[in-house]
């Protein structure tokens, strides 16, 4: 049986802040298996985002075997967030595009 997925104390502000700058969110954090945390739609893409807590030491932010094993066999777009900032770095790389 599978634990209760653990997300990362800003995942909750990541999905806000995607959902005010337009986006739809689906989370994905239960899912395991180094499936990236989020789905993200962004105008008309699809993304997949992993979110990580930079206010935690580097070492705490390292991607698991799983997810590194994940993004080795994902050929789809896959970006990392760890604040607000990265959010909107990435809304708005699709708005210029």
């Amino acid at each position: 049986m599978r634990r209760a997925a653990r997300v990362d104390a800003n995942h909750a502000a990541c999905v806000r802040a995607f959902r005010n700058l337009g986006c739809s969110v689906v989370s994905l954090a239960a899912v395991g298996g180094g499936v990236p945390d989020l789905l993200v739609g962004i105008r008309g893409h699809n993304v997949l985002v992993e979110v990580k807590d930079g206010d935690k030491a580097p070492s705490r932010r390292a991607l698991t075997a799983m997810q590194v094993e994940f993004r080795k066999t994902w050929y789809g777009t896959l970006w990392r967030v760890e604040n607000i900032d990265d959010v909107n770095r990435i809304v708005h790389r699709y708005a210029t595009a």
